[in-house]
């Protein structure tokens, strides 16, 4: 049954299009009704009867591109921008000499205005610069010198449309935000109301099972094992879970759009060439490292993972995962199969720290070079390998009898695997060398705790 999504629309700046064809009309008259009282002191006024019949048919004919940001196209700005400059260069052919340098108005006069809005509106400050700069050269040029009065109209159009272009960008950015935080409150919703349902059914029966297999023993503790292992992903899944990524429209007409999609494959996000982005919807082919890590958990691995995404670019973030399997391998095969391990995700400011940890004997002095001496490279290719080609750094920390920690760090602006640089190689000895002072104490807080729970 296809999943039903309930779709909100925002939009701060719709009132503002629906005010911008109020001011557009009201303008057009008001430009007409200036010609009309003084029609006498023209002595070309054919000129201005022809101009003021194309701006009405003009303005009236084209409400509906300014009834949204999606009707509203760069052609017809161009064009509405072209007849305000038209209009104002044509003043002096249709007007007196002495009544332009008295002050009198163009064509026509604030009507203008309207056009330059009409950049404001739809592409923030600097559309707005731009118009405003035209209408501010077509003033001078029919004026011939730049008087007071005139400096001051071009001045106050300039201030007044980067002004409220500059608004629109803001209202459009908190538009967004607010889009993000309502989604992220209906996904937790959903998210609860998922595990009550699935605690209440499936949770129970596997716990019973795994409980049922244990006390009879054999083929059945088998099965009660992966009774168990299941209900381990399954409430980290549900009780974790991935907050679903924002999906904001495309068409700034409809504002903000928040709703519930279903989500591709990363590879499908990540690596489209000069794609439309991740899954964290950035628009720089990021995911979720927490959607690659997660199914590492299970009854043996417990995976501790910040509450928010924690975005890394699609190649980089494969690659940290595949690092984090690789050590997990390495529990699996040195300690035993019934081995637990620890994995620990923190979201820096600058990096993102992701720590292994296992309750091993720990590895003895030397033994790691000794293994890669022997042409046994797991932890100096599948591991450190991975994290230098990512730009990132691979310490391992081991006591012995107290178990081994694998901390794989990468900057959040690690490139592209094929795109590592050799400052980045020296960046990941650097760490290696330090790699408690290079991070603080979290994690270090984290190993003692988990080192006092056995």
């Amino acid at each position: 049954m296809p999943r039903r999504a309930r779709v909100m629309r925002m939009s701060v700046e719709q009132p503002m299009w629906r005010a911008l064809a109020g001011y557009r009309v009201l303008t057009m008259f008001y430009a007409v009704g200036l010609f009309a009282t003084a029609y006498d002191r023209f002595p070309r006024p054919w000129v201005a009867v022809a101009y003021y019949c194309v701006i009405f048919v003009w303005t009236l004919a084209t409400l509906p591109r300014v009834a949204n940001a999606a009707s509203c196209t760069r052609p017809f700005l161009a064009v509405d921008l072209s007849l305000a400059v038209c209009g104002i260069l044509l003043t002096p052919v249709a007007d007196a000499h002495a009544r332009i340098v008295e002050g009198g108005p163009t064509l026509p006069s604030i009507w203008t205005a309207g056009s330059v809005l009409a950049f404001a509106v739809k592409g923030g400050w600097r559309w707005a610069a731009v118009a405003s700069t035209a209408i501010a050269v077509a003033n001078l040029v029919e004026r011939g010198v730049p008087a007071r009065d005139t400096v001051h109209n071009v001045v106050l159009v300039w201030v007044a449309s980067i002004a409220i272009g500059y608004v629109v960008e803001v209202a459009r950015a908190s538009e967004r935000t607010l889009a993000r935080a309502l989604e992220i409150e209906a996904a937790t919703r959903e998210r609860e109301r998922l595990a009550r349902d699935i605690h209440d059914s499936v949770l129970q029966v596997l716990a019973m099972v795994q409980r049922r297999g244990a006390v009879i023993g054999g083929e059945a503790a088998e099965l009660g094992r992966l009774a168990g292992e299941q209900e381990v992903a399954l409430r980290t899944l549900v009780s974790g879970g991935m907050v679903p990524v924002s999906r904001v429209s495309t068409d700034a007409a409809d504002g903000a759009l928040v709703q519930l999609v279903d989500e591709r494959d990363e590879r499908e996000d990540g690596d489209e060439p000069g794609g439309r982005g991740g899954r964290d919807g950035r628009g720089d082919g990021s995911v979720d490292l927490r959607a690659l890590l997660a199914p590492y958990a299970g009854s043996r691995v417990a995976l501790a993972e910040p509450g928010a995404p924690v975005p890394l670019p699609a190649a980089v973030a494969r690659e940290l995962a595949a690092a984090v399997g690789a050590a997990l391998d390495n529990v699996r095969r040195h300690v035993g199969e019934d081995a637990r391990a620890w994995i620990l995700v923190e979201d820096e400011p600058e990096s993102v720290l992701v720590t292994v940890r296992d309750e091993g004997p720990g590895i003895p002095e030397g033994r790691l070079a000794q293994a890669e001496g022997e042409g046994r490279l797991g932890v100096a290719q599948s591991i450190r390998g991975r994290l230098r080609d990512i730009g990132g750094a691979a310490a391992l920390i081991s006591v012995p009898g107290q178990g081994t920690e694998v901390e794989l760090t990468v900057p959040k602006n690690a490139s592209h695997p094929k795109h590592a640089t050799d400052e980045k190689h020296e960046k990941h000895e650097k760490h290696e060398k330090h790699p408690r002072e290079a991070r603080g104490g979290g994690a270090a807080a984290w190993v003692r705790g988990k080192a006092g729970n056995r």
